[in-house]
């Protein structure tokens, strides 16, 4: 079971992911993104720590996230990867072009021979006006692309709304 859990910031879809994973009756390994770059983002960090149970492992991703996937995914376990679009946010912005196609072209083709569950949750954020920056507006534009792929590939896709979960596939 692949599956993708996308929402906007605080709309829950972390919640749901953490949820899923944990119905699933299998060991969790979390796959984590984010990079502590600042105070705000340590103590965002810090609260998703403390939602967790004490027995899931955590690992944290760099660029090779197809790796990193292509390595802890298990038949009799459920991987949980938060999130695509911070991961997709650091190869934007530390990485050059070819890395960043790179690893995108290296996640879609890992994704359809993962074993397990696997389910990736992403930020929503193509709902709104184009942004007025450069960078910005090639975040959307990539995160947008990137979910759409990944979407395709994937068994199960919910948008979370205001904490409610709405089935898109």
């Amino acid at each position: 079971m692949k599956e993708l859990i996308l929402g906007g910031v605080r709309s829950g879809k972390s919640r749901l992911a953490e949820q899923r994973a944990n119905d699933s009756g299998l060991e969790v390994v979390y796959v984590a993104t984010a990079q502590v770059r600042d105070e705000e983002m340590r103590r965002r960090i810090a609260e998703h720590q403390a939602r967790r149970p004490g027995d899931w492992r955590s690992v944290e991703a760099g660029p090779d996230l197809a790796e990193v996937l292509r390595r802890e995914a298990r038949v009799d376990r459920c991987v949980l990867v938060d999130c695509l679009t911070l991961w997709l946010t650091q190869l934007l912005c530390d990485a050059d072009e070819t890395l960043l196609r790179r690893e995108v072209d290296a996640l879609l083709e890992a994704l359809p021979a993962l074993p397990g569950h696997i389910v990736m949750v992403g930020n929503e954020t193509n709902m709104g006006v184009v942004p007025m920056g450069e960078l910005s507006r090639r975040y959307c534009d990539e995160a947008g692309r990137l979910h759409q792929r990944v979407a395709a590939l994937c068994d199960r896709v919910t948008l979370t709304v205001a904490g409610l979960p709405l089935a898109v596939k």
